[in-house]
């Protein structure tokens, strides 16, 4: 039998009545009670999720060397060259030689000389092992480190970051003019080193926060008693569904091109730099990414199920019931010539019902995109 991991919150989760599931071989909150309460609770005030499964790595250089950066360019899709303001974050997946997604990452750059990459908790040591290959086979000479004595938290919510501050006053002023899509690294906390970023998965404002793991239950205990729910893996694929961002293992792996999954925006084929797996990527063959909205009663869209469509089949990857827009949603790989607007069916054990092609997300910073 294989033992769970655990987060440093993991006794807090128990000791407040968490449903607990295997998530990725780590022991996860699926729900403290009402999915539903949490799922509103980030939509209209705050709410918190662990998510310290996922893995925070440094990489780091010669000081004063862009070997570093340079790494990055190789390594993944996007390209780091946009980042020259220290703090300032981008979005990327990384790529096998066949074109298909290792992972989808955060990088955060503070200087040309280290990086910060999150990564997620079931692909962190493939990630890692991969990074290491690159960095010994290109020679570049980088210390790549799993930051495991990082715990994180992510508060979610328009009210998100004004509840951070009283729950940690402190931050405030490193961290009240970021800019979404940055972080500050705040060293004089109460808890010492501590990574804010303006970053999220849910479609809201808020924070996600790396802070030292002996402090993690105190953080956590703190956010609680100025009014943040604690929020679990259900509310969070609801969340995340309506915000139209995929969750890596269902929307994509390692046998899908970012460029079938809706992550052309993410890929930089415009410059000459050359990373791995940009000669296997064909923009002309891809497959289009959509949003589904089920119009007839009788199912709920879920993963796996067949699309029909004028111009042939394609299949849900990820499908919910939206609690913000009391509708059935999911995201699609169909093909090409699929477009917003158009009406297809999708089969629901032995019944074809009619759904909608809508462009995402769904919701953002909570109102409803589509009806």
């Amino acid at each position: 039998m294989t033992t769970l991991k655990h987060t440093p919150l993991n006794s807090l989760h128990r000791a407040a009545g968490a449903r607990m599931v295997d998530f990725g071989g780590w022991d996860m909150p699926v729900n403290y009670g009402s999915q539903i309460d949490e799922h509103k609770a980030v939509r209209t005030d705050a709410g918190m999720f662990d998510v310290s499964h996922m893995c925070v790595v440094d990489i780091t250089g010669p000081a004063a060397s862009d070997a570093a950066r340079r790494f990055l360019r190789f390594a993944v899709a996007n390209n780091v060259d946009k980042l020259t303001t220290p703090g300032k974050a981008l979005y990327s997946c990384m790529l096998n030689p066949q074109g298909g997604v290792i992972d989808d990452l955060i990088i955060y750059f503070f200087r040309d000389d280290f990086f910060r990459v999150v990564v997620n908790a079931a692909t962190a040591d493939k990630d890692l092992e991969w990074l290491g290959k690159l960095n010994v086979e290109g020679e570049f000479g980088l210390t790549i480190t799993p930051r495991r004595d990082f715990a994180l938290i992510a508060v979610q919510g328009p009210n998100a970051r004004a509840k951070v501050w009283e729950a940690l006053p402190s931050v405030k002023t490193a961290t009240e003019a970021l800019k979404p899509f940055n972080a500050a690294v705040v060293t004089d906390t109460p808890y010492g080193e501590t990574m804010v970023a303006r970053t999220g998965y849910t479609g809201e404002d808020g924070f996600e926060i790396a802070l030292p793991v002996e402090h993690a239950e105190a953080f956590w205990q703190s956010l609680v008693a100025v009014g943040v729910k604690p929020a679990g893996l259900g509310a969070r694929d609801t969340l995340r569904l309506e915000a139209g961002m995929n969750l890596y293992g269902q929307d994509m792996d390692d046998g899908v091109s970012p460029l079938d999954a809706g992550l052309a925006w993410t890929v930089d084929l415009a410059s000459e730099r050359d990373f791995v797996g940009k000669p296997a990527l064909r923009p002309d063959d891809a497959q289009a990414f959509v949003g589904l909205v089920l119009r007839e009663t009788g199912g709920v869209l879920r993963a796996h199920q067949k699309v029909v469509t004028e111009h042939g089949d394609g299949e849900i990857t990820s499908g919910t019931f939206s609690p913000s827009l009391q509708l059935s949603i999911a995201f699609a790989r169909v093909p090409a010539a699929v477009a917003a607007g158009d009406t297809v069916k999708v089969q629901i054990r032995d019944k074809a019902l009619s759904a909608s092609i809508v462009k995402l997300p769904f919701v953002r910073n909570g109102k409803a995109l589509v009806s």
